[in-house]
């Protein structure tokens, strides 16, 4: 993206303190850079140094797609109703789906995401598996109707997607793919210079089998990660998997025990002078979606873990769970605040943590009562087990044996394994080579193009602004001119216009401003290479040339150009 510009014509409106609303280091520094500018709550403006960065990811998205085989096309916002009612989504999607009625009373929504209506586009051109594989993708803007939008960027409501679908006669087919677009996605995030790491994933509400997520590793990530540190194993908490030492206290009968008032963990382990890692915390939710809609279920796990509810998700197969009331409980045959597994109405899953578990801690149904000596084998033989505890640090790898660690990540892409998700009900089918009908089955890749924006600044900063990568800059280098004399202006115009022969992108701060103003914007905006040009260097034959994080240096002016040049080998 070639350009050059003087700052004085660039709408670049420069702030010198932090938005009151923002609270991570991207969305402070975007603003107060001049990149983007909030329109409403999760909606923002891209000013012309915002998109120039944009454009610089997109390309190389792009470029990284295309030499894998993809190819772009560009499909609607705006998604008709009943596509979304083919596919089974319409009404399990969420309020996250903003939904709307035109003026003939047609249903539609602005879309989320785009399975629907490739699916439709072709269902209607497919016929013949010699037709497959095919990968299409877009970059394209979409909508979520986020019920908390915030951090700028990094979780708004309309932001720039890279989404991709594949289509394929057979399993064997997708995973070549799958694999041909982790690897790609690991050269995009290569190429943008990012510290990053994939992770195993849960499918959330796209579905389908198996997925990875891609995580630009920094403290403000909404995501945790858990990472081994010997092995490769990575995955997010929401589907980690790993193990610890089993719950084993002295055998014994069980007991009812008063302990008034302890509801907590924290509170009955206290009370009792019990290990908190042998109490059994069980919780009690509703189920929402599925063939279960509405039924209360239990789940229990080790007092001292965390209950992950994405999991209990994948367990029941269900859209959702919701922490059920008090009278759902009491209609279970428990009491809030003192709930156990045993003698309980309802179904109840149990961490695969306490399968031989003994001498355990757990509510007895009972107004301020617990139970003692629970064994989970005598006890509860017909138990449920499933993986229901969120992984922690210095688990045990279920890989490997070696330990884990938790690190913080911001997701930037996702890649799944659809499988027949979707191409089934909305009969994507085709002519096989055995000449019957098959339903081809299907892949899905995203990128959050806008998200990157903010991701790279996370990694990307010091204490002055942002410090870009020289190949995502706006521009390479900024030309500051120190005064007004013919002289200073004579050859900054020479300096300039040599630059952007020699291909590369100036922004010419030529504005009556301080000395100090202009440093601090380039600074600020974040710019690789600043040239200072004044009267006191040109009495010299020299200019000032220093990159963004580097230390000042005086060079001829015979030797600006190769300078740059040295400065920034790749752009």
């Amino acid at each position: 993206m070639l350009g050059c510009m003087k700052l004085s014509k660039l709408f670049s409106p420069t702030l010198r303190e932090d938005p009151a609303d923002a609270e991570v280091i991207s969305h402070k520094l975007l603003l107060r850079a001049g990149f983007i500018r909030r329109v409403t709550s999760g909606i923002y403006d891209f000013l012309p140094l915002g998109l120039r960065v944009l454009r610089k990811i997109e390309q190389i998205v792009r470029e990284e797609m295309n030499a894998s085989g993809a190819q772009e096309l560009l499909m609607p916002m705006v998604q008709p109703a009943e596509l979304w009612r083919d596919s089974g989504r319409w009404d399990k999607y969420g309020r996250e789906l903003l939904r709307f009625t035109d003026r003939h009373n047609h249903e539609s929504c602005l879309g989320p995401t785009h399975e629907e209506v490739i699916c439709d586009l072709v269902r209607r051109e497919l016929r013949s598996y010699k037709q497959l594989p095919m990968n299409l993708y877009q970059i394209q803007s979409k909508f979520r109707d986020e019920i908390r939008p915030r951090f700028g960027l990094m979780r708004g409501r309309e932001f720039i997607m890279k989404d991709a679908y594949s289509f394929h006669a057979d399993e064997a087919d997708l995973a070549c793919e799958y694999k041909n677009m982790f690897d790609t996605y690991d050269r995009i995030f290569t190429r943008l210079g990012l510290k990053f790491r994939a992770v195993e994933a849960d499918t959330g509400s796209i579905g389908g089998r198996a997925s990875h997520e891609f995580h630009v590793l920094a403290d403000s990530g909404e995501d945790v990660i858990a990472h081994c540190e010997v092995c490769d194993y990575a995955a997010n908490v929401e589907k980690a998997e790993s193990t610890r030492s089993v719950p084993s206290g002295e055998a014994s009968e069980l007991t009812k025990v008063d302990t008034p008032n302890a509801t907590s963990a924290e509170d009955v382990a206290a009370f009792l002078k019990a290990d908190i890692a042998q109490l059994v915390k069980t919780l009690v939710y509703r189920v929402q979606g599925g063939a279960d809609d509405g039924v209360v279920v239990a789940a229990c796990v080790r007092g001292d873990d965390q209950l992950q509810e994405t999991k209990l998700i994948r367990a029941l197969s269900v859209d959702a769970v919701e922490m059920a009331n008090d009278e759902e409980i009491i209609s279970a045959g428990g009491v809030t605040g003192f709930v156990g597994p045993v003698g309980l109405g309802c179904r109840v899953l149990i961490d695969h943590s306490l399968k031989d578990a003994t001498g355990l801690v757990c509510g007895a149904n009972e107004q301020d009562r617990h139970v003692t000596g629970l064994d989970m084998k005598r006890d509860f033989p017909a138990a449920e087990f499933a993986d229901l505890r969120e992984a922690r640090a210095g688990d045990i790898c279920v890989k490997c044996g070696g330990e884990l660690s938790l690190s913080r990540g911001i997701e930037v892409g996702h890649v799944f394994e659809l499988g027949r998700a979707y191409a089934e009900p909305m009969q994507v089918e085709f002519q096989g080579e055995d000449g019957k009908r098959a339903v081809a089955t299907m892949g899905c890749y995203g990128i959050g193009i806008s998200r990157l924006l903010a991701a790279i600044v996370e990694q990307c900063h010091d204490e002055k602004g942002i410090v870009w990568p020289a190949h995502l800059a706006p521009f390479h280098v900024g030309l500051i001119s120190i005064g007004n004399s013919a002289a200073v202006n004579e050859q900054s115009q020479h300096i300039y216009d040599s630059l952007t022969t020699a291909g590369f992108e100036v922004l010419w701060d030529e504005r009556k401003e301080r000395p100090g103003v202009k440093f601090r914007d380039a600074e600020l905006m974040g710019l690789p290479v600043s040239l200072v040009v004044g009267e006191r260097g040109l009495a010299n034959g020299e200019i000032e040339c220093q990159a963004r994080q580097g230390e000042k240096e005086n060079t001829a002016l015979t030797d600006v150009i190769a300078k740059v040049e040295e400065m920034i080998p790749c752009r």
